[in-house]
């Protein structure tokens, strides 16, 4: 069995993507959770998402972009989605993450590129979540998130925080003083134990404490996971509270437990789905498959079953 250290490494290894890609089970087995390479791809997976009752997120795939003109290019293809959505009337916001923007080149660039993507957001009432990737860029995430917070209204712009990360719990406080709207994972990166929860017991017990104080802020959070546990310490949580199904959205990742999405959906809250896109998907997939290495057996096992 690989272990999920290992697939973190081979995530790193965007040159074994042409290689793998060549075999057909493997492709088949992206398609899980990869939505396609196209908008129009992409598209086509939010009308069938919407036609189950729930909402999507387009989260374009290439993260850590290298040149500016890269990040132009990641720009236009937000600026592109946040008009297809008008267009086609789905129900659907964007998902950015900083690194696609230049945050490695130069934090003011990925600000004033982000800036762009919400300034068209705004202008056509819609929403951009800016995603949380490693924990070495995770405070200039949250300056330039801040930054974008302090020129837009709250439901222009919001955030991701990730339960795994020990100074969770501190952002998340510091963050709801603005306010802003929350999106809350367990973070899938390979994280040292020096700023990380090693043990999974840790990283669920912090989810727990994270979302009961997002949702004792009377502010509209995503409370994104897969986990079962994680989901009925949410419900329990809330109806304690008397915190209504509308007051708060689950997220999950496209291809992962659609049963719990229906079930969520049809159990009346308000259920999002985050839809993956894009040519560089190879690193995105395999953290997929990291995050609970057994995965890989069992899909290929229902694969094979035809």
């Amino acid at each position: 069995m690989l272990t999920r250290s290992a697939l973190i490494y081979l995530s790193r290894q965007e040159g074994l993507k042409e290689f793998a890609a060549r075999f057909g089970l493997f492709k088949k087995l992206t398609t899980r959770f990869i939505a396609g390479e196209s908008i129009d791809q992409a598209i086509a997976a939010i009308r069938e998402i919407n036609a189950r009752g729930c909402s999507a997120s387009f989260d374009h795939l290439n993260e850590g972009v290298q040149s500016v003109e890269g990040t132009e290019a990641e720009v236009r293809e937000y600026k592109s989605v946040l008009a297809k959505i008008d267009e086609t009337r789905i129900d659907s916001n964007v998902s950015i993450k900083l690194t696609q923007f230049g945050l490695e080149i130069d934090p003011e660039l990925a600000y004033l590129n982000a800036r762009r993507v919400v300034e068209e957001a705004v202008r056509r009432k819609n929403f951009v979540r800016v995603d949380m990737e490693g924990s070495n860029v995770t405070q200039a995430t949250i300056d330039i998130f801040k930054r974008l917070r302090s020129e837009f209204g709250l439901n222009d712009v919001g955030i991701v925080l990730q339960s795994y990360l020990y100074r969770t719990m501190d952002d998340a406080k510091d963050l709801l003083k603005l306010p802003a709207r929350i999106r809350l994972c367990k973070g899938a990166y390979d994280e040292p134990a020096e700023v990380a929860y090693p043990d999974k017991k840790d990283v669920d017990d912090n989810y727990v404490r994270v979302m009961q104080l997002l949702l004792s802020s009377g502010v509209y959070h995503g409370i994104a996971t897969h986990d079962p546990k994680m989901i009925d310490a949410t419900i329990d949580f809330a109806q304690r509270e008397a915190v209504g199904k509308d007051a708060f959205e689950f997220q999950m990742l496209y291809g992962i437990r659609r049963d719990l999405q229906d079930q969520l959906a049809r159990d009346g809250y308000r259920m999002r789905v985050y839809v993956p896109y894009g040519k560089h998907w190879y690193p995105y997939f395999m953290r997929r498959l990291a995050e609970r290495p057994a995965n890989i057996w069992f899909v290929l096992k229902n694969l094979l079953k035809g």
